[in-house]
């Protein structure tokens, strides 16, 4: 069995999307049951030390965290790096 998630990615993370994706920053993704936030991340090869933020459907998601934290159908996965404002 497998599970469809929407994967985002935000600011300058979303060059690590397919480029077919990055116009919208988001595309769906296949995971197999079970599958963790960290597995979810792995075939992107995001630079961890520049991932800040992580949310599944909005809630906070603590890097001691994403190891273990199984991501569900339906789920939506939204990763940030650091971001300055004003």
């Amino acid at each position: 069995m497998s599970i469809s998630i929407t994967f985002k990615l935000y600011a300058g993370l979303t060059q690590y999307l397919p480029l077919e994706a990055r116009v919208g920053n988001t595309m769906p993704l296949a995971l197999p049951d079970g599958a963790t936030v960290l597995q979810a991340m792995q075939p992107f090869n995001l630079p961890m030390k520049i991932v800040k933020l992580v949310l599944v459907n909005g809630v906070y998601i603590a890097p001691e965290d994403w190891q273990t934290r199984e991501l569900q159908d339906g789920d939506v996965l939204a990763i940030w790096p650091p971001v300055a404002g004003g």
